[in-house]
């Protein structure tokens, strides 16, 4: 495997947090950008250059400070258009690189396209409860019961399962396979949810379908009966909201199911105002469906009375859910990315752009801040202007690279990388930061902020099954719960749980019962449908959850980069009170020196080691960025990975730095 080094520290830094760019946030406001350059670069000049109107403006920086390690500038920004884009040139004259632009992608020494410039919105749109969040994503039938399924009548699609039988991993019944989980069994854990000082749960679609995975709906009025119906989801989302916490539906606007009233409506008569809700190729037996599975048919939103039912205004689906009495917080888009999209036709910013005037208009009528987020498996740079959705399901920034830096499968199971027909890849940490350094440049950092991180999804293998370890799934979450966006914890991802398909993740949990069979406690068994539950994996989860909630660096930070080389890597969430810096180690990855200064650091609050990491501060050291002698009081973050484990340290910050705020 190739293995390279990449020293952040050397390269000049700037991100869009609260540390580098400062002012208020709306249309027609002026921000001040801060730049660092480091010594080694010293440029004799540094120009912003903004695009206003579509059109370059240049304007000459500032350098507000210099010090042994680097200097201080700074420049303005103007928020002019809803995306405003950005860069800096560091001009040299002298130097080796006469001219070099650093922009969202890093430092280039030959002109670079806009799409990698900084982006900032003119104003943040996603809510600030959701840059807060700590998610949980629930499948329904497989979290808990309150009546047991035993005494209920299954539909006749369903296939009954008993709650701790191992999910099927293919075929036709992993949509039948009845476990008989429901809203009120949700309800009833609440405390256990608490405790991983969730904030947020996600629960996929609840609507009436012909499977347990409900993306087949067969209405979009009222809640399956199966689960409770509408009354026992207000109930839930009245019990959430009673601890401060809230509730996402999900919601598919790219089809329906076969059966669904609409089309149903739509196949008994071609003049029907249905029929012109789908894509009709022949009337009434062919039709666009979802990756051509006929039981799917595809929604053809040219239809305005389509839109109105389901996207736009207070009568639409959309609004319905987010109104009394179940006042959800948000929604899930399923298959957002195809939305609208069919063949030459592509109105999915008109729909994203209907959906989210709906849910502005109830904050306005009721006072409450919205989510709504996209299914996205691949590159949504082009999705998210700020008009649609405030973020993703974010599989290409995070989930892809750190299953490639972690991967450990078993090739019996087959994995493949996330809908790619190859194995999961081994990749070294400069690969991974290089390739999420390069899709993050193209998207607004606000839109990061808003997205949801996932180690895995209904929708996936089990992050345990891909990594093989307990070692590897706790570096992963340090990673969950450090790295911007909302971390989101799929339910059984904190107990060790493992699957080999996404049909196959979607396991119970195995809650301690009493002699009668019913939940005893609000804690879980020793074993699952799995094998054995890892207490080690909970605790930590519990311990990383508790963490990020109390640092506003990991919840509100900026983020900078700082090195990656093979078996580890390290970044620092960058925040005026200070930043913390998170290091990672995959294996033996010797030692790591980190020079203060260059962190920007003026001290270490304090150190945090898990697993095979140590760490201490050399106060004597060089730094390798300053040319010459030392500065006095410079010194050295030193860190040894013996093995597998992280670091979190939280900085203090310099306050001989004058070009702070």
């Amino acid at each position: 495997m190739r293995t390279t080094a990449v020293d952040h520290l050397a390269e000049p830094h700037h991100d869009t947090g609260p540390s580098y760019l400062w002012g208020r946030r709306a249309p027609g406001a002026g921000l001040t950008a801060r730049l660092w350059v480091p010594a080694a670069h010293d440029p004799e000049r540094v120009v912003l250059r903004q695009v206003v109107d579509g059109e370059p403006v240049i304007t000459m920086m500032e350098r507000v400070a210099r010090t042994p390690a680097g200097s201080w500038w700074h420049g303005p920004v103007r928020l002019v258009n809803p995306v405003n884009r950005y860069r800096f040139l560091l001009i040299s004259p002298t130097g080796a690189d006469p001219y070099l632009w650093y922009h969202a992608a890093g430092l280039s020494d030959h002109d670079v396209p806009d799409s990698t410039d900084f982006q900032v919105l003119a104003c943040d749109p996603a809510p600030k409860w959701v840059h807060d969040a700590v998610c949980y994503q629930v499948f329904p039938d497989r979290f808990a019961y309150r009546m047991a399924p035993a005494g209920r009548e299954a539909p006749p699609w369903a296939r009954r399962r008993d709650w701790l039988d191992e999910p099927p991993a293919a075929g036709p019944q992993t949509s039948t396979a009845w476990y008989g989980g429901d809203l009120e069994g949700i309800i009833d854990h609440l405390e256990w949810l608490e405790r991983l000082h969730v904030t947020v749960v996600y629960l996929t679609p609840v609507f009436p379908a012909a499977s347990v995975h409900r993306y087949d709906a067969t209405s979009f009025e009222d809640v399956d009966q199966l689960l409770g119906g509408t009354e026992a989801l207000a109930r839930l989302s009245a019990a959430l909201h009673a601890r401060g916490m809230r509730l996402v539906l999900d919601l598919t606007t790219n089809h329906t199911g076969v059966t669904h009233e609409w089309f149903t409506a739509a196949s008994a008569d071609a003049g029907a105002v249905e029929a012109g809700f789908y894509h009709f190729e022949h009337h009434p037996d062919r039709y666009a469906s979802w990756l051509d599975v006929p039981s799917l048919p595809k929604l053809d939103h040219r239809s305005p009375e389509l839109r109105e039912r389901l996207v736009r205004g207070p009568s639409s689906v959309t609004a319905r859910w987010l109104a009394p009495p179940v006042s959800a917080d948000g929604w899930r888009t399923d298959v957002a990315n195809m939305t609208g999209r069919h063949g030459q036709v592509d109105l999915a910013h008109e729909v994203a752009a209907d959906m989210r005037a709906t849910m502005d208009q109830v904050e306005q009528d009721t006072g409450r801040r919205l989510w709504l987020v996209a299914e996205h498996g691949h590159d949504a740079s082009g999705d998210l202007t700020g008009s649609g959705w405030h973020g993703t399901m974010n599989y290409v920034g995070f989930t892809r690279p750190l299953w490639a830096w972690l991967s450990d499968p078993d090739p019996a199971d087959g994995l493949t990388w996330l809908g790619i027909p190859m194995p999961v890849p081994h990749l070294d940490a400069a690969q991974v930061v290089r390739g999420v350094r390069q899709y993050t440049a193209h998207l607004p950092a606000s839109a990061v902020a808003a997205s949801m991180n996932l180690l895995c999804s209904h929708d996936t293998p089990r992050l345990r099954t891909v990594v093989r370890s307990r070692e590897l799934q706790l570096l992963a979450a340090t990673a969950l719960f450090t790295a911007p966006g909302v971390p989101t914890v799929f339910a059984g991802d904190e107990l060790g749980a493992t699957g080999v398909t996404g049909e196959h993740s979607r396991t119970t949990i195995p809650w301690a019962t009493g002699p009668d069979g019913a939940p005893a406690a609000d804690e879980v068994a020793d074993t699952g449908s799995w094998g054995p539950v890892d207490r080690v994996v909970l605790e930590r989860y519990r311990h990383l959850a508790a963490m990020r909630a109390g640092s506003t660096a990991l919840r509100h930070g900026g983020l900078r980069w700082v090195h990656a080389e093979g078996d580890i890597v390290a970044w620092t969430r960058t925040h005026p009170d200070g930043d913390v810096l998170v290091v990672l180690a995959r294996g033996p990855a010797g030692t790591l020196r980190l020079p203060l200064a260059a962190l920007g650091a003026g001290g270490v609050e304090s150190i945090e080691c898990f697993d095979a990491l140590s760490a201490r501060i050399d106060i004597a050291a060089k730094d390798p960025h300053v040319p010459g002698e030392p500065a006095q009081g410079a010194g050295e973050l030193v860190v040894t990975a013996a093995g597998c484990g992280a670091l979190v340290a939280v900085l203090q910050p310099d306050p001989t730095a004058a070009g702070g705020r």
